[in-house]
């Protein structure tokens, strides 16, 4: 078993014929954002990481054994839900407030320029359809923002938590009871009417994150982009 101690982010300072050569070992986010856990890499070796505590593993990090092997961490494709602004009714604002809404919530957020990347909640899928968002559900490597949910961390070894809030501010699906919804928009939205009264398995957007089996929470017509 190799014991690994020291990480190299994005293989800093080393040669690119040596990350070529290097072993490779592929990681959901839930293993990578730990900075204690075992794995198998690409050689069949079993491998024992010891970070230091609050140190995640990116994609693309090298990790370095005691004996100098080095073994370039993946990020394993992972079921995500991949946001992006309604295609036709939607603007690049849109991303920017639907961001904004998540960070609201404390969840882990990728961020990119023309999307954004969560972990599967049908509760926080419905609220952003009901923001004019597309919402789709896919395997994807997975690489939320350091620090944007309480505990998690980044590269500089420092846990990043915020969780100073007041009385008033629940977590959990009850979040979904609290939205600042936009605005109703007229005919002619998106296209996607939130149809509530059917069975979970005749979803109306089709996007297979059950998002209309938890409330009776009404949605007006055409707010919902659901892909």
């Amino acid at each position: 078993m190799l014991t690994i101690h020291k990480l190299l982010p994005q293989g800093q300072g080393l040669a690119k014929v040596l990350l070529q050569r290097a072993a490779t070992v592929e990681l959901d986010w839930d293993v990578r954002q730990k900075s204690r856990f075992a794995a198998t890499d690409s050689q069949g070796r079993e491998l024992a990481i010891f970070l230091p505590r609050g140190q995640a593993v990116r994609g693309g990090d090298v990790l370095v054994a005691e004996d100098g092997s080095l073994i370039r961490a993946i990020a394993a494709p992972q079921r995500v839900l991949k946001i992006t602004a309604c295609a036709t009714h939607g603007t690049d604002f849109d991303l920017v407030r639907a961001a904004y809404h998540l960070g609201n919530r404390h969840v882990p957020i990728e961020l990119q320029p023309d999307h954004l990347k969560i972990e599967p909640d049908h509760v926080l899928a419905d609220m952003l359809r009901s923001l004019h968002m597309t919402v789709v559900a896919a395997d994807l490597p997975f690489e939320p923002e350091g620090g944007a949910y309480g505990g998690h961390v980044t590269h500089d070894g420092h846990s990043h938590h915020h969780h100073s809030h007041g009385a008033g501010h629940a977590h959990g699906h009850e979040h979904a009871h609290s939205h600042d919804h936009a605005p109703a928009q007229p005919a002619g939205g998106c296209g996607h009417a939130h149809a509530h009264a059917q069975p979970k398995a005749q979803c109306a957007t089709g996007a297979g994150c059950g998002h209309c089996d938890h409330h009776d929470h009404a949605h007006h017509p055409g707010q919902g982009c659901g892909g």
